[in-house]
């Protein structure tokens, strides 16, 4: 079996930023990713706030740079799965697609995925019409029109990089109000081809061999319509991915992992960073700071 001090769930902001303190104080690091390092974040267009970079930055670049300081300080990294974590006397077990690994301690940083809206048509339609990343499916809606729902700021984000390729882009928003920030806002308020429908449900996808539009209901009035678009992108909310944790860390009842403010769960040397986290803001930043703090914490109770 192969043997780690640490091993590290996840390869985003929040993993690896972890990996990169636990390999620099000298620990054998082992971050083990499922899909591709980047993590959620890696399906984004741009990212404009993360401080130290005055000009926006493509989140794969990013990524890119944090995934080489990590490998600097000697951290190795496996594509695979993790199916279960078991306690034993001097650490944990972890069995994932093909191989075991040994660890004296674990960050889990799984982050969540994209909410399905759960409405008739959306299962027919998924991959076909229904998708939940623009940055990966935008070319293919050329001179389209499209339905984002949801504006918080990824909605709003994505939707502007859409506006590259689309004919018009409608955002279907199901508060009376737009949470997205007012930097935002400003950069698609008043485009002839943008409009806000507010306070207003999605309850079916409609089309019969192509996707032809999205029904909606008004929450006040209760009147119904159908917005006509060839695509429909979600952003309605994540789940954490924590479905095989079930059991293992106390975990709170949307199945966010619940960790102390050194990021410490419910096992000794099992810590918790990122969007797996219950946190306020899903921000890269938040994510980094997080990795960080379970990093530290993890390094300083191996160290005793």
């Amino acid at each position: 079996m192969k043997e780690y001090d640490v091993i590290i769930i996840g390869g985003g902001p929040a993993g690896i930023s972890a990996a990169i303190y636990t390999g620099r104080a000298m620990l054998s690091t082992l971050l083990i990713e499922k899909a591709a390092v980047g993590g959620l974040i890696a399906s984004s267009d741009i990212i404009e706030n993360y401080p130290g970079f005055p000009e926006p930055i493509q989140p794969t670049e990013l990524m890119a740079n944090m995934e080489k300081q990590a490998k600097r300080f000697n951290v190795q990294f496996e594509f695979d799965t993790v199916n279960t974590i078991e306690p034993v006397e001097d650490g944990y077990v972890l069995k994932t697609d093909w191989d075991e690994f040994h660890a004296r301690g674990i960050i889990l940083a799984t982050g969540s995925s994209p909410k399905k809206s759960g409405v008739p048509g959306e299962e027919k339609f998924l991959g076909r019409g229904i998708t939940f990343c623009a940055t990966c499916d935008g070319p293919f809606y050329k001179d389209k029109d499209v339905i984002i729902v949801g504006a918080g700021d990824s909605g709003v984000q994505e939707g502007l990089f859409l506006l590259n390729f689309v004919k018009s882009v409608t955002f279907l928003v199901y508060k009376p109000v737009i949470k997205a920030s007012k930097a935002l806002l400003q950069k698609v308020q008043g485009k002839e081809n943008v409009r806000f429908i507010l306070n207003s449900d999605l309850i079916e996808v409609v089309g019969n061999e192509r996707l032809e539009g999205a029904k909606i209901r008004n929450k006040e009035t209760g009147e119904e319509s159908v917005v006509p678009g060839q695509g429909i992108f979600l952003y309605i909310g994540f789940k954490p991915n924590t479905g095989f944790l079930k059991g293992f860390v106390d975990l709170d009842e949307k199945g966010y992992i619940i960790t102390d403010k050194r990021m410490a769960t419910s096992r000794p040397k099992v810590y918790a960073a990122g969007d797996v986290t219950k946190n306020t803001y899903a921000q890269v930043a938040v994510s980094v700071g997080s990795g960080v703090t379970a990093a530290m914490s993890l390094i300083h109770d191996l160290e005793k």
